[in-house]
C-alpha cells in the first residue's frame, strides 16, 4: 500500500502539482477523521473529498461466506458513511463546503450475477448519496457519485474466469458477451471514469447534486 501511495504522490508532484500521502482505514471513523485533518493541515481547508475506497468479491450467493459479506459491507457502505460524514463535518466547520463524491457502480442500477453483495453495497451508496445531498445542500455542499460500467480491470477478468466454465464458454467469451451491450462499442478505461470524477469535482457541476452518474458507454439508461 505504501508503495502505491508514494508512486501516486510522485506522479502528481512530477506533473507540477502538490500532494501528501496518508494511510486510512475507512471502516474506522477515527482513521477517516485523521486523514481529513492531515489534508486540512497540508492544504489549509477541504474543498473536495472523493470516497473511492471499495472492494469486490466475485462469488455465487450460495457460496458466499458470511464474514466476507460483512467485510464488503464494512468497506463499501460503512466506509462511505464515515467518509461522507467526516468530510461534511469539516466543510461545515470551516464555513464553506464544496464537493463530496462517492464511488458507486453500474450495479447500483442493475446487478450482475456473481456480484450480489457488491451490488447491494453500491445501491446503498446511491441512496446514501441522495440523502446526504438533501441534508447538506443548506451548507453549500454537493454530494454526487459516479458509476463505472464494464472497465478493463482485474475484477472483470475474474468475472469472466468464473462465468466461462459455468456457461461452457472459453476464456474471454463471457466478458465479450457482457460487453456486447455497450452502445459505444468498447469496454471503458480508467481515464473515462477519471474524467467524470474531474467534472464532479469542478465548478462545472456546481448545480448538480444527489446524482449517481453512469459512465458505462450506454449500457444502462437512468
Amino acid at each position: 500500500m505504501a508503495e502505491g501511495i508514494d508512486s501516486t504522490v510522485a506522479a502528481i508532484t512530477d506533473a507540477g502539482g502538490r500532494a501528501t500521502g496518508a494511510t486510512v482505514d475507512v471502516t474506522q471513523e477515527d482513521s477517516v477523521t485523521a486523514v481529513i485533518a492531515a489534508a486540512v493541515e497540508a492544504g489549509g481547508h477541504l474543498d473536495v473529498f472523493v470516497a473511492n475506497a471499495g472492494i469486490a468479491q466475485v462469488q455465487e450467493l450460495l457460496d458466499y461466506d458470511a464474514e466476507d459479506f460483512q467485510k464488503i459491507v464494512d468497506v463499501n457502505v460503512t466506509g462511505v458513511f464515515n467518509s461522507y460524514r467526516q468530510a461534511a463535518r469539516q466543510m461545515v466547520a470551516q464555513g464553506h463546503g464544496v464537493k463530496i463524491i462517492g464511488a458507486a457502480s453500474i450495479v447500483a442500477f442493475r446487478p450482475f450475477a456473481l456480484l450480489g453483495p457488491y451490488s447491494a453495497t453500491k445501491w446503498a451508496v446511491r441512496g446514501l448519496t441522495q440523502a446526504a445531498a438533501m441534508e447538506w445542500a443548506e451548507h453549500g455542499i454537493t454530494v454526487n457519485a459516479y458509476s463505472p460500467g464494464i472497465v478493463g480491470t482485474a475484477m472483470w477478468d475474474l468475472i469472466d474466469e468464473k462465468l466461462a466454465p459455468k456457461h461452457g464458454q472459453q476464456r474471454g467469451e463471457a466478458l465479450a458477451e457482457n460487453a456486447a451491450s455497450i452502445h459505444l462499442g468498447r469496454v471503458s478505461v480508467p481515464a473515462d471514469v477519471a474524467a467524470m470524477v474531474s467534472y464532479l469535482a469542478s465548478e462545472d457541476s456546481d448545480y448538480v447534486t444527489g446524482q449517481t452518474m453512469l459512465v458505462d458507454g450506454g449500457i444502462q439508461f437512468s
